[in-house]
Formats: C-alpha cells, sequence, structure tokens
C-alpha cells in the first residue's frame, strides 16, 4: 500500500503515522509496537522525517526574498532584480586649509591620496582619509588654497591584482569587510594606466567603456567586476589593478569637527612639502555615517526599488529611491506640486527625516538633489523642504484601585513608559503615521490591573521659528482641523489658539497670540497681553486662522524674542482625538509636556460606594488663556 501523505510534521504526529501505516499492513496487525524493540525504529524513522522536513522547509524559505534569513540568501535575491545592498558608509567632513610655500618656485600642490587627518569626537579620535589626489594652483601669494576637501573617515588601504586568463573564472575579491563601496578607485595598468569607473547608467555604455561593478559577497565583503568586451572593457592579460577604498567604522565618528592635519602634499616638482600648512578649518563637520544596509531593509527597498526601475517619476518612486541614496533616513515623504493649494506644477516635494538628529544639513540637500538628477526625468524638479514636527501632548488623569497597589508613583512611572513605548512605534513615528486615541487609551488602562479608567485629553503643538529682528510673514499648518469653541464668556472671544510669550517691535511687555472667531471655518488671530491675568489686545487683525485646514497665517510682523528658546509654541485643540500627519508634516508624541495625574477611584475600591467623595475629571481642554 502507498504511504500516507504528511499532513502535519509534528514528531509525535509522524510517529502515530508511522504507526498507523504499519497496522494497516496485515503482517503487523496485533504488534505491539509501544512494547517492543521496533518502537525504537519507529522513532528513528519519525526523527529523520522531522529533520527533512525542518531542513526542506528552511531551504525553501531561503529560495525567496520575504522569507530568506541568511544575509548571503537575501543579497543574492536581491541582486537577481538588479539591487545592490548599500555598504558601510563613511562619515564625511568638509574642511579648508591653506599651504604657504614660502620661497619655494610651485605652481601647483597636491594632497595626495590616504590619510589626511585626524579627527577627534566624543568617545575617541578617527582617521579621515581622502580616496583620489586633489591639487589646488598656487596663487601670486605663493599659497595653495585647499577650499571644500571632502574627507572620509576610515583607514585607506590598496588591493593589487594580476589578470590572468588561464584562470577560469578569475574573481577579484577585496578581503576587508566595512568597506565604504563609494571610495573604490580601480586603476588597469598595461601599457598606460587607465581609471576604471563604477558603473551608474546602462544607456551610456560601449564595448571599450572603462566599468567596474561591484556585489556584495560572503562576510561583507566585496568582489570587482569588469566587461567582457560586448558591455564594458576587459582588461587584458597581464594587466595589473589597483584597486584602492576606505575601511570605515561607519557613523561612530558622526560629530568630529575638530580635525588636525596629517596628509601627505608634494609640489608639481613632486618634492614633499612639510611646512607652511595652517590649522584645518571645519565648514561641515563629520555626518551621514551609517552601517551595512539590514536585512530588513534590503527586503523593504529591494522591490521597491525595482519598481521604480531606478527612474523618478511618481512619488511612490522617490520613497523608494531617496533611501538607496541616502542612508540616514528614517522616514521619507514626496509628494506632486499638484496636491498644493495653489498648486506648483512640475515639481515633487521631497521631505526627509534623518535617523540622526532633526533635520538633514543644506549641504546634504544639495547632495541628494544632485544625486536624483540621474534618476529623475525631464520636466520634473525635485525639492528638498524640512520636515514640520506636529507635537501631540497628552493630559492624563488615570484613575487606580488603592487596594491593589501599594506605590502609586511606580503606577505613574509605568503609565509614562507605556506612552514612551507607544511613541516611539512606527504606527506614529512615520511620515503618514497616525495617532490612534483608541489604542493609547485602551493601552493606558492595561498598563496594570490597579487601573480602573482613563480620561486623556488631546492637545497639538507646533514650533515657530520667527527670524528675529525682521518684518517676516508666517504660515503654521497643523494639518488636522481644529477643535472650535464659538466664544470666552469673559469677553466673547474664541482663545481657541494658545501661544507662549514673544516680544515684539515697538510694543513693550510679553505678548500672546489667540483667535475669535468671524465664522464656522475661519477666525481672526490678535495678539494680547495678560495685565492682573486678564487678557488686554494690543493688536486686533494680526493674521488669520482656518479651522478647517488646520492652518494659521500671522501678517507682516517684527518678532524680536520669544520666551521659550525653540521658538514660539503655539497650541490648538485637534477636532478628532485621532492626529493625522499630513504630507510633510511628522507626528511626535511629546513626553516631556504630557501630564499624567493619578487620582484614586473610591467607588471600585470600595472606600465610598456612594460616590459622594468620588473626584470627576473634566474630558474637555482648560480655559486657559496661554499655554
Amino acid at each position: 500500500m502507498s504511504f500516507n501523505q504528511f499532513t502535519n510534521l509534528d514528531f509525535g504526529d509522524l510517529r502515530s503515522q508511522i504507526k498507523d501505516y504499519l497496522r494497516a499492513n496485515s503482517n503487523f496487525t496485533d504488534f505491539d509496537f509501544e512494547g517492543s524493540n521496533f518502537s525504537t525504529l519507529i522513532d528513528i524513522l519519525a526523527y529523520n522525517s522531522y529533520i527533512t522536513a525542518y531542513n526542506t522547509n528552511m531551504a525553501v524559505n531561503e529560495s525567496f526574498l520575504d522569507s530568506a534569513t541568511l544575509r548571503e540568501n537575501v543579497v543574492a535575491l536581491a541582486r537577481n532584480i538588479g539591487y545592490v545592498p548599500r555598504s558601510k558608509r563613511a562619515a564625511r567632513a568638509k574642511i579648508n586649509f591653506t599651504v604657504n610655500l614660502g620661497t619655494r618656485d610651485s605652481r601647483a600642490v597636491v594632497l595626495k591620496s590616504g590619510a589626511v587627518a585626524l579627527g577627534a569626537v566624543e568617545g575617541g579620535n578617527y582617521i579621515f582619509s581622502l580616496p583620489e589626489d586633489k591639487t589646488a594652483i598656487v596663487n601670486d601669494a605663493n599659497i595653495a588654497i585647499f577650499e571644500g576637501v571632502e574627507i572620509y573617515e576610515g583607514a585607506f588601504l590598496r588591493k593589487n591584482f594580476k589578470v590572468d586568463n588561464s584562470q577560469f573564472n578569475q574573481k577579484f575579491i577585496l578581503p576587508n569587510p566595512n568597506i565604504d563601496i563609494s571610495t573604490i578607485r580601480v586603476y588597469v595598468t598595461n601599457t598606460t594606466t587607465e581609471e576604471y569607473k563604477l558603473y551608474s547608467n546602462i544607456f551610456d555604455l560601449k564595448k571599450d567603456s572603462k566599468i567596474f561593478l561591484i556585489q556584495e559577497i560572503q562576510d561583507e565583503k566585496y568582489e570587482i567586476i569588469f566587461g567582457d568586451n560586448i558591455i564594458g572593457k576587459k582588461p587584458l592579460d597581464g594587466s595589473s589593478i589597483e584597486v584602492t577604498y576606505v575601511v570605515t567604522n561607519g557613523k561612530d565618528a558622526d560629530g568630529a569637527n575638530n580635525f588636525t592635519f596629517s596628509g601627505v602634499l608634494r609640489d608639481n616638482n613632486n618634492e614633499v612639502v612639510t611646512s607652511g600648512v595652517s590649522a584645518i578649518t571645519t565648514i561641515q563637520s563629520a555626518e551621514n555615517g551609517d552601517d551595512i544596509e539590514t536585512i530588513d531593509s534590503i527586503k523593504y527597498l529591494a522591490p521597491r526599488v525595482y519598481a521604480s526601475q531606478y527612474r523618478a517619476v511618481t512619488a511612490n518612486d522617490y520613497k523608494g529611491i531617496i533611501p538607496y541614496i541616502f542612508p540616514n533616513v528614517d522616514s521619507v515623504t514626496a509628494y506632486g506640486g499638484d496636491e498644493l493649494d495653489p498648486p506648483e506644477y512640475g515639481k515633487v516635494f521631497i521631505s526627509i527625516k534623518p535617523r540622526r538628529g532633526k533635520y538633514i544639513s543644506k549641504l546634504t540637500k544639495e547632495t541628494i538633489k544632485k544625486q536624483l538628477k540621474q534618476y529623475s526625468v525631464a520636466g520634473i524638479k525635485p525639492e528638498i523642504v524640512d520636515l514640520k514636527y506636529l507635537f501631540i501632548e497628552l493630559d492624563v488623569n488615570v484613575y487606580y484601585n488603592k487596594s491593589t497597589t501599594s506605590d502609586v508613583s511606580s503606577l505613574q512611572g509605568s503609565v509614562i513608559n507605556t506612552l514612551k513605548s507607544y511613541g516611539d512605534s512606527y504606527e506614529i513615528n512615520n511620515f503618514g503615521g497616525r495617532f490612534k486615541y483608541s489604542k493609547v487609551v485602551s493601552l493606558i488602562d492595561t498598563t496594570s490591573d490597579s487601573i480602573t479608567s482613563n480620561i486623556t485629553k488631546i492637545k497639538i503643538r507646533r514650533d515657530l521659528q520667527p527670524v528675529y529682528g525682521k518684518l517676516a510673514t508666517y504660515e503654521i499648518c497643523f494639518g488636522n482641523k481644529f477643535h472650535v469653541k464659538k466664544n470666552n464668556i469673559k469677553d466673547g472671544r474664541g482663545y481657541n489658539i494658545k501661544s507662549s510669550g514673544f516680544t515684539i517691535d515697538k510694543v513693550s511687555g510679553i505678548l500672546y497670540m489667540s483667535d475669535v472667531p468671524v465664522t464656522e471655518t475661519v477666525g481672526s488671530i490678535f495678539f494680547f497681553r495678560l495685565e492682573n491675568n486678564v487678557p488686554s489686545i494690543v493688536k486686533n487683525n494680526a493674521g488669520t486662522v482656518n479651522y478647517e485646514k488646520g492652518e494659521i497665517t500671522l501678517d507682516v510682523v517684527n518678532i524680536t524674542s520669544s520666551e521659550n528658546p525653540e521658538g514660539i509654541q503655539i497650541q490648538a485643540v485637534p477636532e478628532s482625538n485621532d492626529v493625522i500627519a499630513l504630507k510633510d508634516i511628522y507626528l511626535e508624541l511629546s513626553i516631556q509636556n504630557t501630564v499624567v495625574n493619578m487620582i484614586e477611584d473610591t467607588i471600585t475600591s470600595g472606600e465610598n460606594t456612594s460616590a459622594t467623595t468620588y473626584i470627576t475629571t473634566s474630558s474637555y481642554v482648560n480655559g486657559e488663556y496661554t499655554r
């Protein structure tokens, strides 16, 4: 008879299926499998089947990008769709220095490739290198000026190969891990020395194009691949190949800004220059170092970059390509200019949240835009804009059962930690993220069995960074509809918008801003000061507020200072307790400005079942005039 198909790969089930198969045979109908030595043979068969099934399952999993777990397999599968995982990336800095040649008769000075400077950062010193020579022309004052020299953290190394066509499938493997592949330079020498460039665009390739390709192999090392005289030039037999590269520590050197010169200088006569070197001036501190691309990142980006076919046409194409060319990305969003009001056709707007820091530098923006040119199509202009942080502040009143907890402070700390964990989650910490009110309330309730309920109120905040001492207009976008309170009982104004204090030119005292509703969807901004905690209007019609769109516009004003060092904090109450991140808005749960109050639930504890001493909490935000 035929053996049954395995429907379950559990060891016990396999053993039972083998016994059922044997019992179906007339020779073993009344055989006692448990009480005989045959039981051991059945165990061996079941164990062998279990191990075989496990190995088969793992081998099949390693054949697909989504389920593979070994880095070598993930990299190989990504390679099949043309994706090269990012290497470790050296922290990069830009420096200036001069060389005074004195009486030396030189026309140019060459800064040789290799170690250039020693950079200091908290935690140690790091070597910074130059992947290729840089030349500066000597001016009339006999001084060579090196400006904007980009240096890379890491050790500068060389590896030499000899082309030998007698070797079948000769490979050129760099023996070091932790290489920044952007620093690789390849020189091929036969009768003359030629520099081969890293392949970037197939449309420019010819049979004599001097290009090379890179692929990651085992142990995070890299192999150099040359052309075949059909696509790209193949080095001749006997040629010498020299490969230089930088082995880096990645992000560890980020922040280095104090550099000491340690490079080699030669003039146009090939004489070493050892004197007259000025102190190094740092233009840009070391930044954007990064680790080698993770397996999860490869799985996420490889199919998206493949879908874009290495060209940026749609907004989603930019979302896939930017993390590929700029690894220091925590989150990225892109949207067409046609989505703006008024629309800006022919543009795509990109906003990037870096992994380290809140914003990317101007220099990094220009670098990204330059790299995007090889992917962008004609007629579409990418614009990189700073992201807008929208802070969510909570006022949480937690009711607890006194009889089931002995440490209220510890319980309060547990609630704060719960909120921190939610604030760090991808659900909110992302472009297009959403603060889910019901989920947060549930998380607070389930923090401890001692918590009986909670009343949680929400405020949203943007920080305005004024141009101090200059006339300017400002637009502050929250991206969420505002809750509108028609008027205040005392003076008929709304006070839906609240701010921290600031000063303006030619007006004495600390001022605040708020609003008065004009229609259902629009209001007017006014400035006021507090006199004995009573608002005194200083300026009406200082701007407008669109409650529907969640936008505040300030008319021309000269702001001279603010109470808060981070700028003017402007707060509103959202119409919906679920807060969204619109376009280039990035949500952040502000734990620092979140208040957690602990209130004893006297009804649940049994102390006051009649509820006469029960403390009630308002579900509405307070009626203060300012933040």
